[in-house]
């Protein structure tokens, strides 16, 4: 049975996040404190101190939810021994310098890079999220493809639960269709963009260029990538992949079926909350998570 450790996306922050790291884990405060020179303000007191308002900014939710997973996984010492890494969305830069394919200083400098970038591409054009309970991923697919204008799927979370991304009109005509053809929820999501869209395109330029000057490695374990749920560990592939995943779908149903088929039994969630976890379990009952 591997290990296998994820890490989450944007959506898992709150406040209060990585207090209890800082305050009683001298490594954990070391990297915090360097986090703050690297961003050039003190993400620390917005994450420990900060309103709910403060965290939902996107120029500091990815990072805060960055360095608390990345810090967790650095303070367990030996006992963090992944045979596989994945993570959601902005998770997958947190799997990969948990990995070693990146050191935290570059992760946290893309993060805060892919942040900024993914924040004026939603300035540049209104755009929204909606989460989809209920229908088939099929079905879905079919009802987005449908409708007039920019409506594509998302996040594929789990059996029965999809979130799809677009223009603010697409959305809402694509969320009537879809309650229409029998979908138990289609609910607007209260997010600064479409996230994983076409619409992210002008933060996928951006980001591939801080990506092409940055130093990647060979991870210690297989990282299962969002775009085609795929383990991989050449450097250059990963590359190519992450800078896909801003316009591209955050497969994570078959990414945790293909982590499970290669052999994981175990999956650990690092980071704020335990989404993943609930995600994992939908996905299939038998393995533990924790």
């Amino acid at each position: 049975m591997k290990k296998a450790y994820v890490f989450p996306g944007q959506g898992a922050q709150f406040v209060g996040m990585g207090k209890d790291l800082y305050d009683n884990n001298p490594l954990a405060k070391e990297l915090f404190e360097k986090a703050n020179e690297i961003l050039g303000f003190r993400i620390t007191d917005l994450m420990f101190a900060g309103t709910d308002e403060d965290l939902r900014q996107t120029k500091v939710t990815q990072p805060a939810i960055f360095l608390h997973s990345v810090i967790l996984a650095k303070t367990l010492g030996a006992e963090f021994a992944p045979e596989m890494t994945a993570g959601h969305s902005l998770g997958e830069f947190s799997a990969l310098v948990a990995a070693g394919a990146l050191s935290f200083e570059d992760g946290l400098k893309l993060v805060s890079a892919r942040a900024q970038a993914m924040q004026k591409a939603c300035e540049k054009q209104p755009s929204t999220m909606a989460a989809v309970l209920g229908l088939e991923d099929a079905k879905v697919e079919e009802i987005c493809a449908s409708v007039e204008g920019v409506v594509v799927p998302a996040n594929y979370n789990c059996p029965g639960q999809l979130v799809i991304s677009g223009e603010v009109e697409a959305i809402q005509t694509a969320c009537e269709l879809l309650k229409a053809a029998g979908a138990k929820r289609a609910l607007v999501l209260s997010v600064g963009g479409a996230f994983h869209s076409p619409l992210m395109e002008p933060a996928r330029v951006e980001l591939e260029e801080a990506i092409a000057r940055t130093q990647f490695s060979a991870p210690v374990c297989p990282v299962y990538q969002n775009v085609n749920a795929q383990p991989q560990t050449d450097p250059e592939v990963i590359k190519q992949n992450l800078i896909a995943q801003l316009t591209s779908p955050v497969r994570w149903t078959q990414t945790v079926q293909n982590m499970i088929a290669d052999g994981a039994g175990w999956f650990r969630e690092l980071g704020p909350g335990t989404v993943l976890q609930g995600l994992v379990k939908k996905i299939n009952k038998e393995v533990e998570t924790c």
